[in-house]
């Protein structure tokens, strides 16, 4: 990575005295037993994690072939002969048969390295696989908690309307009483009740998107979304503990996207060697040898044995472009690697610092508006006993009962954002992961 692209610090903000650097189980820093819970069977049955596994497999399998192109390559051959004839042929010919048992092995010589970068390529793709599983793990963890925490907010905001329901069926009673007596007029009750369809109207919405938030948990989870259910409904109970980043240079061996984006590099530039190598001459060895008789009982004795063997030298006089082209291939990939690398911790050094941001003003616009809430609060208990004692007309109590609702939904849905942005700082940090010391590779520099 280019110093010109590595910034010396982070510049968002920073809670003093916090741990740096998430640890790998972050998510039990929540104190959520049932969260915990979703997040083992999400990790044991999550379908994009069995994807990913499968792809290592698959890398493994790759490395495998191109590691069998080093060792010489034998087989054996059986042959059976059994001639026929007919009439008086057979009293002048007779019938034959023979019996033959051959070996042959080849090997090409990797003079050049021509085998060896292929497999080199094949190791920095396997580990790229790897890293892309971790990586995916990491998301689906990060995305379990958001989805959890998604639930709990909607289950609030449901809450907080039915308490405000409850709230204006309450002063709708003390309206029809007074409507009822003449003191007030029909308008006062149609207001009211036109602000309990109001509000009424928004419970739909919101039950939809609680379920929803559901199945979208359960399908995470690996389970089909018919009869799934969290207990949890208080999302103020979850509080995100405190983390803190360490240096920019750090998160390059922190963040599993980063370190698949160096093993691809580095697969880029063996593909490119083994492209050049394909340009020198390519030299092999070969043998045989093995046992030819009539019958099978004379057919491994010393006498029946015959060998060879030979070298062979190829070299590629003309192929039409073939071989230029595919350098060219591998050094065009090659560049598109290096600014894909470039990107990925570019992305990153921006993921980490977006995080810190969210965190904080999510943070400062909790606080003010539990504020809020709070005055709110004592200016509709103002409002309604001052209607009730009729100093006050009906449109203060409406105003302030909306004000402190309103209040109500967005502490719901920024205390959501801030414990989400907490989600985003564990995960931009890597979530506790780090590259093992025998997967690094040093990569080109541009």
């Amino acid at each position: 990575m280019s110093p010109q692209l590595v910034p010396k610090r982070f510049t968002g903000p920073v809670v003093p005295d916090t741990s740096v650097w998430p640890n790998a189980d972050w998510w039990r820093g929540f104190e959520n037993a049932e969260l915990t819970a979703l997040i083992d069977q999400a990790q044991a049955g999550n379908r994009d994690l069995a994807i990913a596994a499968a792809r290592v497999m698959q890398a493994e399998a790759q490395s495998t072939i191109q590691r069998s192109q080093l060792f010489p390559q034998i087989d054996a051959q059986g042959d059976h002969l059994n001639g026929g004839c007919s009439g008086q042929s057979c009293q002048r010919f007779g019938r034959n048969k023979a019996f033959g048992l051959t070996f042959n092995a080849s090997y090409e010589l990797d003079f050049w390295g021509l085998a060896r970068n292929n497999l080199r390529a094949a190791n920095e793709q396997l580990k790229s696989a790897r890293f892309a599983q971790q990586s995916a793990a990491l998301t689906v963890t990060a995305n379990v908690a958001n989805q959890y925490l998604n639930v709990l907010a909607i289950r609030r905001r449901i809450s907080n309307a039915n308490d405000n329901i409850a709230a204006i069926n309450s002063i709708l009673q003390v309206i029809q009483v007074k409507v009822k007596a003449g003191a007030s007029s029909r308008l006062d009750l149609a207001r009211q009740q036109a602000q309990v369809e109001a509000v009424q109207a928004q419970l739909p919405a919101l039950e939809t998107a609680e379920k929803q938030a559901l199945f979208t948990l359960a399908v995470l989870l690996g389970r089909p979304p018919e009869g799934f259910d969290v207990k949890a409904a208080d999302i103020d109970a979850i509080v995100a503990p405190q983390v803190g980043p360490g240096l920019p240079s750090e998160l390059l061996l922190r963040r599993p996207d980063i370190a698949q984006a160096e093993a691809d590099l580095a697969s880029a530039h063996a593909n490119l060697d083994a492209a050049r190598a394909a340009f020198l001459p390519q030299i092999s060895l070969t043998g045989s040898g093995g046992f030819v008789s009539t019958a099978v009982g004379t057919l491994l004795q010393g006498s029946t044995f015959g060998y060879s063997f030979g070298a062979n030298l190829l070299q590629t006089i003309f192929d039409g472009g073939r071989l230029a082209g595919q350098k060219d291939l591998a050094e065009a990939l090659q560049k598109e690697f290096i600014a894909n690398y470039q990107s990925a911790a570019l992305n990153a050094y921006a993921d980490v610092e977006s995080a810190l941001i969210q965190v904080a003003n999510s943070g400062r616009a909790q606080e003010h508006l539990k504020g809020e809430i709070e005055a709110a609060r004592e200016a509709f208990e103002i409002s309604q006993l001052q209607y009730r004692q009729g100093a006050a007309d009906l449109l203060a109590v409406l105003q302030a009962q909306q004000t402190l609702f309103s209040a109500q939904d967005q502490l719901a849905q920024i205390t959501l954002a801030n414990r989400q942005a907490s989600i985003h700082l564990y995960e931009a940090l890597g979530g506790g992961w780090q590259e093992p010391a025998e997967d690094r590779t040093q990569v080109a520099q541009e």
